[in-house]
């Protein structure tokens, strides 16, 4: 029933979808023109408010739980599973305090309405997986901003999306390099379930009424240990969160 629901309401979903991208493209180079990166990062925050609300359009819920009483004002990595493209409107906003930044492929910088925009002038790492140097080049770049600035990342260590919700294996390679240019930046797990399902038959058609959730765990404080060693224990606590232990 749920398949046979999203083959209806998949197109009213992707059609809003589209047009919130569209519209904001403007209204984002605008505010980053004229006004600069506060304005712009307003508008970012609200885009991605509007574009996760579209999931309600296939009767799906999005539940964000942060009983975490994290710092403003200090760096902050926080570290995700990563399940779909769905992951991402809701961490952008609900993490907007901390300033939160992605580390993203290059390619992703050019022809989307909206999120090619943000990429290229949000502050994050747009990366050239072919590229190694220029890679670790644009998360220096990254962690010397989060220093500067006090702003945050999310990092999905996986490397890829789980097509099927079980975790892959952490690397640790982009917290290292954020830790030995800021190594005051706090270590924050992120575990997100059931987004995977959303696009389990790709975007068409789309699942419906499923209760996605974005948990924020237990900081981890850095105190010199390996960044290895750091990754795996938010590893280990992102499973333990979805029953993967």
């Amino acid at each position: 029933m749920r398949k046979f629901l999203g083959y209806i309401l998949s197109p009213f979903a992707l059609f809003a979808f589209f047009l919130v991208l569209v519209v904001f493209q403007p209204l984002q180079w605008i505010s980053y023109k004229f006004f600069g990166y506060s304005a712009h990062k307003k508008v970012v925050d609200i885009l991605n408010l509007f574009l996760f609300s579209t999931f309600y359009i296939l009767g799906n819920r999005v539940i964000f739980n942060n009983n975490q009483n994290l710092p403003i004002g200090r760096p902050i990595i926080f570290i995700a599973n990563h399940q779909s493209l769905c992951d991402i409107p809701p961490l952008i906003y609900y993490l907007r305090k901390y300033h939160a930044k992605f580390i993203s492929k290059v390619e992703l910088t050019k022809g989307i309405p909206s999120i090619s925009f943000n990429l290229k002038y949000g502050g994050g790492a747009n990366i050239d997986r072919n590229d190694a140097r220029q890679s670790i080049t644009e998360i220096v770049k990254l962690a010397n901003r989060m220093k500067e600035n006090k702003w945050s990342a999310v990092i999905f260590p996986e490397g890829t999306r789980s097509k099927n919700g079980k975790v892959k294996p952490f690397q640790a390679a982009g917290v290292a390099t954020i830790l030995k240019k800021c190594p005051e930046a706090l270590l924050v797990p992120v575990a997100i379930d059931n987004s995977w399902r959303m696009i389990k038959y790709g975007y068409f058609p789309m699942m419906t009424f499923l209760r996605m959730t974005w948990d924020v765990l237990e900081p981890i404080e850095p105190k010199g240990r390996p960044a290895e060693e750091l990754v795996k224990e938010a590893e280990e606590r992102i499973k333990e969160k979805l029953g993967q232990v």
